[in-house]
């Protein structure tokens, strides 16, 4: 109970200070920050409403890294120029990515193979390579999305102003550490679905998601 009031208040203050962040965007007038933090924001508050009209319900480790994952990125990065004065800070957080876009890939492809309703088996490596695939996708769409941005509005998302006029060298580092993410939680994953043991810090967090979200899993019932 302690450690999901700390998880709680912990999520609180990130929020809080994007509030804040938005508040003062819109008092100085810039729009562009102030619907982008008003975006971080609504993003942060996604699994409280799957749990509230969809009855998922996320472990508070996972929403944590997620939101913590999304300040980092969205508001430091791109808002404060971390990309900008650290460069690592871009492989870090490329490299988290493919870890919790794996994850969130694998529970999407458990759900849906534990489903009674469903009517499919799929076996342990179909699901670890779709695990991958997912987080490989989504990390392209948002490559796509950082040159949709850096081409309509001006931004430097690709850090194009870092030496290299096209963004390419950005972009291809970006996705290669989201492959190196997406492929480690994949082999967790497939260790998880082959011998079902509690080993690892993913196996407990999959089993914390079964376990609070029985109707999701009939077939186990």
């Amino acid at each position: 109970m302690r450690q999901l009031l700390i998880h709680q208040r912990l999520t609180f203050i990130l929020q809080a200070i994007l509030v804040v962040e938005a508040m003062i965007a819109i008092w100085e007038h810039q729009w562009l920050t102030a619907v982008i933090t008003i975006g971080i924001i609504v993003l942060t508050l996604v699994p409280f409403f799957l749990e509230k009209f969809l009855r998922v319900f996320i472990h508070p480790e996972f929403v944590l890294l997620a939101i913590a994952f999304v300040f980092a990125s969205l508001f430091l990065g791109e808002i404060r120029g971390y990309y900008t004065r650290f460069w690592w800070w871009d492989i870090l957080l490329h490299s988290g990515s493919g870890f919790l876009l794996g994850i969130v890939g694998f529970l999407l492809v458990h759900v849906l193979n534990e489903t009674e309703d469903i009517g499919v088996h799929m076996k342990p490596g179909f699901v670890a390579i779709f695990a991958f695939m997912f987080a490989v996708g989504i990390g392209t769409l948002w490559e796509i999305f950082e040159f949709s941005m850096d081409s309509l509005f001006g931004m430097d998302m690709q850090k194009e102003m870092r030496g290299d006029p096209s963004g390419l060298t950005d972009t291809m580092w970006d996705l290669i550490v989201d492959i190196l993410g997406a492929l480690v939680i994949s082999i967790l994953g497939y260790g998880y679905v082959k011998t079902a043991k509690n080993e690892s810090f993913l196996e407990r967090w999959i089993k914390a998601f079964v376990e609070s979200n029985p109707r999701l899993f009939k077939r186990n019932q």
